[in-house]
């Protein structure tokens, strides 16, 4: 009796045994899949942020060596300067000259300030810049500064007194143009031109663009002397003027895509973390 009651014990511990292996290589099998899916997904995220920050890349370089080809050296070591999200594309750059620069007083904390205010948070050729009629605001990248458009042809087109001088110097890449410019934009809105340029007239006629763009009036003035840069005729802005006048965001919508990437990983970490523990 003894013996069968050691037998019977012998075969439910096997049993159990067996039991325990199975369940234990299940567990296995299940760990070793949702490994292979994080890594799967990791591998993922991470092509596509390769693939956002290479498409950057390329544009900027393409950028840059039109702006060497021009000779606008001074304007690409301050886009060296400045943090690499500062600009993520879709931009137009107002470049001043060398020499305009080399008199200009920058501290080095105020680079990116300099680039924001020089810098038009949507890609503008020429040709489209033509169509804005005098009088028109456009935003900068800088929350406190609008560019008031004077607008007598082709060779006399300027923004807050400065002249572009130098249109479409940056055509190749797909979202990023770049204009030479004869000052320097300050804050206050006062800017330095390089010489005083009279207005005149010229009777080119205006180059062919995408889409015709709205009539826009002049800004009446507020009660306290200032401009209001929301009045425009018939509530029509220029194409530019629909984009937030606040600081470019760019840089942090990508760093936001890559904190969510990174978040996703450690969910999906904390599942395989809590399956374990339901099966110790």
């Amino acid at each position: 009796m003894i013996k069968l009651i050691a037998t019977l014990i012998q075969l439910i511990l096997i049993y159990k045994s067996q039991k325990v292996i199975t369940i234990t290589h299940q567990l296995i099998t299940k760990m070793d899949n949702f490994m292979k899916t994080l890594l799967l997904l990791s591998m993922v995220f991470a092509s596509v942020n390769a693939s956002d920050i290479t498409l950057h890349n390329q544009n900027i370089l393409e950028a840059i060596e039109e702006m060497q080809k021009a000779n606008y050296f001074t304007f690409i070591m301050l886009l060296n300067i400045a943090p690499p999200d500062l600009f993520a594309g879709n931009v137009t750059f107002l470049m001043p000259t060398d020499s305009m620069l080399a008199k200009a007083t920058m501290p080095d904390n105020s680079i990116v300030d300099f680039l924001l205010r020089h810098t038009i948070p949507s890609p503008l050729l020429f040709d489209h810049l033509i169509h804005f009629p005098t009088g028109s605001l456009v935003p900068t990248s800088s929350p406190d500064l609008m560019l008031k458009v004077t607008n007598n042809g082709r060779q006399s087109f300027f923004l807050n007194n400065v002249r572009i001088r130098s249109p479409n110097i940056c055509t190749s890449g797909s979202s990023i143009r770049c204009h030479g410019i004869d000052g320097v934009l300050q804050q206050t809105g006062l800017n330095i031109p390089a010489q005083p340029i009279p207005f005149q007239t010229t009777n080119s006629s205006n180059p062919p663009a995408a889409a015709p763009l709205p009539a826009v009036s002049p800004p009446t003035s507020t009660t306290d002397g200032g401009l209001n840069p929301a009045h425009q005729a018939g509530g029509a802005v220029p194409p530019a003027a629909h984009l937030a006048t606040g600081k470019q965001t760019s840089g942090s919508h990508r760093r936001n895509s890559s904190e969510g990437s990174f978040q996703i990983i450690i969910n999906v970490y904390l599942i395989v973390v809590s399956f374990i523990i339901c099966f110790t």
